[in-house]
C-alpha cells in the first residue's frame, strides 16, 4: 500500500518550522509474523489500517525532524529518509508491517527560510562556478603550458638524439682516423727505424774504421813521444843534471865556507862578551865595595855624613839653580845702599838651610852645630 505522511509545521533542532510531504510503500508481513497481522488488524478497514500507520510514520518523522538541522534535512533527503525508516521499522513490524519504501517528497517553510538557503546556495553555485571557470582557465594554461614543455622536450631530445648520433659519428669517424693515422704513423716510423737502423749500421762500421785509424795513429804517437824523450834525456836532462851536480857542489861548499865563518865570528863574539862581562862585574864588585865601604862611613859618622853628602850637593844644587841665569847678561840689584844688597844676599843664604831641608829631608843648621869647632851664624 502507499501513504503519503505528512508534518506541517514541525521545529527542527534551530527551532525552524518546517512542512515535509513523503511517500512510504509498505505491506503485510507474512509467514510468523502474519498472525501478528491479524491480530492487530482483524475487524478493521483498509483506510483505518492506512491512518494507523499513517499516524505511527508521522510521530517519528516528528521526531526524527526535530533532532536535525533545516540544513541537515534540506541537503541529505536519503539521510533523513533512511533515519525515519530505521527508527519506524521495528514499531511497525511489530504490528506486521514491513515498511518497503520511504521517500521525502517536498520540505516547505512559511519563512522563506529555504528560500534563503537557496539564495545562498545559488551563490555559492555561482561562486563555484566562477571558480571553476578560473581553475578550468589556470588549468587550460597549465596544461597548454605543460604540452609546450613536453613538445620542447620532445624537441629538445630529438636534438639531444639528433646531436649524440652526430657526435658518435664524429667519434666513430675520429677513431676510424685516428687508426688510419696511427697505421700510417707506424709504417712512416717503420720505415725511418729501418733507414736509422742502416744508417747506425753504416756510422757503427765507419766508427770501427775511424777506431782502427786512430789506434794506429796513438801508436804512431807514442813511438815519436819515445823518440822525443830520449832525444830530450840526451839534449836537455843529462846536461841539465850535470849543471844542477856542479852547482849544487858550489853551493855547498859556499855553504860550508859560510858556517865556518860565522862560527869563527860567534866564537870571537862570545870571547869578547866574556871578556866584557868579566871586567862589567869587576867594576861592579869593586863600585859595590866602594857603595858598601860609604855606606859603612855613613852609618859610623851618622848625620855628618848626610851633611857631607848634602855639601857635596850643593853645588850641583846651586848650578841647576843658576842654570837660567847662565843666559842672563846682567843682573841689577836694586837698594838703597850698599848694606841693602849685603843684607839681601844675608836672606838669601838663610834660607837654604830651609830649602835644602825640605828637598832632602836634612836639618842643615843642627848637621853642622854638631861637628867639632862648627859654628851656625
Amino acid at each position: 500500500m502507499t501513504l503519503n505522511p505528512r508534518c506541517e509545521s514541525v521545529e527542527t533542532a534551530e527551532g525552524v518550522a518546517l512542512t515535509v510531504t513523503s511517500v512510504t510503500q509498505c505491506k503485510i508481513m507474512t509467514g510468523d509474523l502474519l498472525p501478528i497481522a491479524c491480530e492487530q488488524f482483524l475487524g478493521r478497514s483498509t483506510d483505518e489500517i492506512k491512518n494507523i500507520i499513517l499516524q505511527t510514520l508521522e510521530g517519528h518523522l516528528r521526531s526524527i525532524l526535530g533532532t536535525l538541522t533545516v540544513e541537515e534535512v534540506y541537503k541529505d533527503r536519503d539521510r533523513f529518509a533512511t533515519l525515519v525508516r530505521e527508527v519506524a521499522s521495528p514499531d511497525v513490524g511489530r504490528m506486521g508491517i514491513e515498511i518497503l519504501s520511504f521517500t521525502i517528497k517536498d520540505i516547505m517553510d512559511k519563512v522563506d527560510y529555504l528560500n534563503s538557503l537557496g539564495k545562498a546556495q545559488t551563490a555559492i553555485v555561482k561562486r563555484d562556478a566562477d571558480i571553476g571557470v578560473a581553475e578550468a582557465t589556470r588549468d587550460a594554461g597549465i596544461r597548454k603550458a605543460e604540452a609546450e614543455r613536453v613538445r620542447l622536450d620532445v624537441r629538445y631530445t630529438v636534438d639531444t638524439n639528433i646531436a649524440d648520433s652526430r657526435r658518435e659519428y664524429e667519434m666513430a669517424k675520429a677513431a676510424f682516423d685516428q687508426e688510419v693515422n696511427r697505421v700510417r704513423a707506424e709504417a712512416e716510423l717503420s720505415y725511418e727505424l729501418q733507414s736509422a737502423k742502416i744508417k747506425q749500421k753504416i756510422r757503427s762500421e765507419e766508427i770501427q774504421i775511424e777506431v782502427v785509424e786512430r789506434r794506429k795513429e796513438i801508436d804512431i804517437e807514442e813511438k815519436e813521444i819515445l823518440r822525443k824523450d830520449k832525444e830530450l834525456i840526451a839534449t836537455v836532462k843529462r846536461p841539465a843534471e850535470a849543471e844542477s851536480f856542479r852547482v849544487e857542489a858550489i853551493a855547498q861548499g859556499q855553504r860550508t865556507e859560510a858556517v865556518a865563518k860565522a862560527q869563527a865570528e860567534a866564537t870571537k863574539i862570545k870571547a869578547i862578551g866574556s871578556a866584557e862581562a868579566s871586567t862589567i862585574e869587576v867594576i861592579g864588585k869593586a863600585e859595590a865595595e866602594r857603595m858598601r865601604q860609604k855606606a859603612a862611613a855613613y852609618k859610623q859618622y851618622g848625620d855628618a855624613a848626610l851633611v857631607s853628602l848634602v855639601l857635596d850637593a850643593l853645588p850641583k844644587i846651586a848650578a841647576e839653580i843658576t842654570a837660567p841665569l847662565s843666559k842672563t847678561e846682567d843682573i841689577i840689584i836694586l837698594g838703597r845702599n850698599d848694606n841693602g844688597l849685603s843684607s839681601e844676599i844675608t836672606k838669601l843664604v838663610a834660607q837654604l838651610p830651609p830649602a835644602v831641608q825640605s828637598l832632602t829631608g836634612v836639618d842643615v843648621s843642627k848637621a853642622i852645630s854638631k861637628i867639632p869647632g862648627a859654628r851656625v851664624a
